[in-house]
């Protein structure tokens, strides 16, 4: 089983930001996957078969590409890991979640690795940040308002 980030990996991406919501709010809103594509500009397609839950896989699409991605820990409301490969690249996704006086810190640390990160770390290195950064935004303004 994976229980954290590849921190050896070639590219490893780690953001946070604060959000004026409750952490209830922002995992719900985080955590629905089907939903994503309602607020997630990048998100083309989600679904999940049910519930987020450690072993279950769920299926998004971004950027052109077709993602399935593995719960891999689940720790209500405040940690999620996922992963898996799509396109070559070995993803591995972590949130973290904090409540701090009503409002909710949230960590995201990214690993990509495999041929395709190697071959161009920097630009792979890039284009995480700016799809993460995308996202915290996005999560924000959408848990704020």
């Amino acid at each position: 089983m994976i229980n954290a980030i590849d921190t050896e990996a070639a590219v490893v991406v780690r953001l946070g930001t604060t959000i004026d919501a409750p952490i209830e709010r922002v995992w719900s809103l985080h955590t629905d996957v089907a939903a994503w594509p309602s607020w997630q500009q990048d998100i083309a397609t989600a679904t999940a078969a049910g519930p987020l839950a450690p072993g279950e896989t769920f299926h998004w699409t971004t950027f052109g590409l077709d993602i399935a991605s593995t719960v891999h820990i689940l720790e209500a409301p405040h940690r999620i890991l996922w992963g898996g490969p799509a396109h070559g690249i070995t993803g591995i996704h972590q949130w973290t979640f904090e409540e701090r006086d009503g409002r909710t810190h949230v960590r995201t640390e990214e690993s990509w690795d495999g041929d395709p990160v190697r071959a161009d770390a920097e630009n792979m290195r890039a284009a995480l940040e700016q799809s993460l950064t995308t996202w915290l935004a996005l999560l924000k303004k959408t848990a704020e308002s």
